[in-house]
């Protein structure tokens, strides 16, 4: 092994471990808790060790979203692949896609309420957004006639996102969420 390439392995190592610290420590305190400051002191370097890696804290919370749209596509693929037909198909990306956001809400907000410099819907989108993406137009592409499935892609994934929101901020009822949920299936033709 090459010394460039013993180099290029630590610093992708240093980097992970930056971002699994930050995961870790949203998840345990929240958001506001994760400085650059307490992540040195955590992965035990400095902070211009953490900046030689990342921008500053926005670019942390964006490498940490591109790692929660990575876990959250191979979930939704995983549940989709599982699926019986269409229908079923639908329901379980669904329910992978709420299952996730309950486990993770920390990283769900790293992914869809944090400030990230993440270029979404535009071809430079990383792969791991478009992935995401995709199961989600997988499922709903059998449910369509429309050219568009892009939109219908889009408008689910909304019905999903405003049903964790509103759940997690105690505006609808959670003893209520499956009722929620197979009406919102049944108007995509799941039921």
């Amino acid at each position: 092994m090459s010394i460039q390439a013993r180099r290029e392995r630590e610093r992708a190592e240093r980097e992970k471990l930056i971002v699994t610290a930050a995961r870790e420590l949203a998840e345990a305190e929240g958001w506001d808790a994760v400085t650059t400051r307490r992540l040195a002191e955590q992965v035990e370097y400095s902070q211009p060790v953490l900046y030689s890696h990342f921008k500053g804290k926005g670019a942390i919370v964006a490498a940490v979203a591109v790692e929660g749209f990575a876990e959250l596509a191979g979930q939704m693929h995983a549940a989709r692949a599982e699926a019986a037909d269409a229908g079923a198909a639908l329901e379980a990306v669904a329910r992978a896609y709420l299952a996730f956001a309950d486990r993770h809400p920390a990283l769900y907000d790293a992914m869809f309420s944090q400030s990230v410099e993440l270029p979404f819907a535009t071809p430079h989108a990383p792969l791991a957004l478009h992935a995401g993406f995709n199961e989600l137009a997988e499922v709903v592409q059998p449910q369509t006639t429309a050219d568009d499935v892009g939109v219908l892609a889009e408008t689910f994934w909304a019905a999903l996102h405003g049903l964790v929101t509103l759940t997690r901020g105690g505006r609808l009822p959670r003893e209520a969420s499956d009722e929620r949920l197979a009406l919102l299936l049944a108007r995509f033709g799941a039921r």
